[in-house]
C-alpha cells in the first residue's frame, strides 16, 4: 500500500468535478483518476456486447477483464480513453452512455470489481480522484475530501452548452429530467450512494467560475 497523498473530489454529474479535478492534478503535478470514465467504459462494453444492464454477474466479470488505458500526449489535455485498443473517448461521453453508466454503477458486484482498479491509481507524487464515492468508499483515508455540487438546472445548462458546442441538439428540459433521475438513482443506491463524506468540504459551484472554484480549492490545499 502506497502512502502517496490523495485528494478526493466527489459530486453529481455537471458539478464541474471533472474539469476542476484535471486542473488540480495538472497544477500539482499529481496523477488523475476519472472514476466516472471507468463506469462509462464498463457500460459501453456491456452495450457493445448486448449484455443487459441488469445482468450484474456478467457485467462484473467483464469489468474485471476489460483492457482500459488512458493515453495523454499533453498533460494539459483530456486523455484519450482506450477500450480494448479502440479509442472510445467520444463514445463514452454521450448521454446514453452516461445513463447506462449510472445503471451499472448501482450494481454492487460491479462496484466491487472496480474498487482495486481505482485504488491502484494512488501513486507518487499524489492523486486527485474524481467521482461519486471517492471520499466515502474508495479512498476513505484521503487527506482532503471535497464535494462539489450545483443546482440541477445549472448543471443541465452546462451540459446543454457542451453538447451544443459539439453540434449535438438536445432539449434543455430533457437534460434537467435526465439529471434529476440520475441524481435520484445515484443517491438512493444501496452500495456507495452519492453523498458527501462526513469531513468533506462542500462547495456549491452554481454561481462560481472555474477560476473562483480553483482559487477556493487551492486555498484549502495550502491551509
Amino acid at each position: 500500500m502506497t502512502d502517496a497523498p490523495v485528494i478526493t473530489v466527489d459530486g453529481p454529474s455537471g458539478s464541474g468535478k471533472g474539469t476542476i479535478s484535471r486542473l488540480l492534478a495538472n497544477h500539482l503535478g499529481w496523477n488523475f483518476l476519472d472514476s466516472g470514465a471507468l463506469y462509462r467504459l464498463v457500460a459501453l462494453d456491456a452495450l457493445n456486447n448486448d449484455i443487459g444492464l441488469s445482468d450484474e454477474s456478467m457485467i462484473a466479470d467483464h469489468a474485471r477483464q476489460i483492457d482500459v488505458r488512458f493515453v495523454s500526449q499533453n498533460p494539459m489535455d483530456e486523455p484519450s480513453i482506450m477500450l480494448n485498443n479502440e479509442d472510445v473517448t467520444a463514445d463514452i461521453r454521450t448521454e446514453s452512455c452516461g445513463n447506462a453508466a449510472s445503471k451499472v454503477a448501482a450494481l454492487p458486484r460491479v462496484r466491487e470489481a472496480l474498487l482495486q482498479r481505482q485504488r491502484d491509481f494512488q501513486q507518487s507524487p499524489g492523486l486527485i480522484a474524481d467521482g461519486r464515492d471517492m471520499g466515502t468508499t474508495v479512498f476513505p483515508e484521503a487527506k482532503l475530501k471535497i464535494f462539489l455540487t450545483a443546482s440541477a438546472e445549472e448543471r443541465a445548462k452546462r451540459r446543454h452548452k457542451q453538447l451544443k458546442e459539439k453540434g449535438i441538439d438536445v432539449s434543455l428540459s430533457a437534460l434537467v429530467k435526465d439529471i434529476a433521475e440520475r441524481d435520484e438513482r445515484d443517491g438512493s443506491r444501496e452500495t456507495s450512494p452519492l453523498k458527501p463524506a462526513k469531513e468533506a468540504v462542500i462547495v456549491d459551484t452554481s454561481i462560481m467560475s472555474i477560476d473562483t472554484v480553483m482559487d477556493k480549492l487551492l486555498s484549502l490545499i495550502t491551509d
